[in-house]
């Protein structure tokens, strides 16, 4: 009887163990590969998956509304020992800055960024400085 198990619970850690691989589709075209994109508009927040082609196009079609907005949200008081916002330390950055506008900043500007993920707060500092 011991051995019965002892097979069932192998098979079983094989079935677990299996990878997937899981293809974002691009929601404009349709090409595989995509990463998801945030973005705000009019007080709403929007993701869309978009292929690397697709969110350079966004980011060409935005890109004089952004140069001539103004970013919104307090800068960053950074050693300040708290927020007077309350809130939980975590994400309090990325509440006041658009990390999309700062990720196109970055390319135009030769800074390596990656396209998903955290944004280190010395090129968020260079953002800031620079608007």
């Amino acid at each position: 009887m011991c051995c019965v198990g002892l097979t069932a619970h192998l098979i079983m850690m094989d079935d677990a163990s299996m990878a997937k691989t899981v293809i974002t589709k691009d929601d404009i075209d349709g090409s595989p590969n995509a990463e998801t994109v945030t973005f705000s508009f009019d007080g709403r927040s929007f993701e869309i998956d978009l292929s690397k082609k697709s969110r350079t196009a966004l980011e060409k079609a935005l890109k004089p509304y952004i140069d001539a907005g103004r970013p919104v949200g307090a800068r960053s008081t950074r050693g300040s020992g708290g927020s007077s916002s309350g809130g939980r330390g975590r994400g309090r950055r990325a509440a006041s800055v658009d990390l999309a506008a700062v990720r196109a900043w970055a390319a135009e500007n030769g800074i390596a960024v990656s396209d998903r993920g955290r944004i280190s707060g010395s090129v968020l500092e260079q953002y800031q400085a620079a608007q």
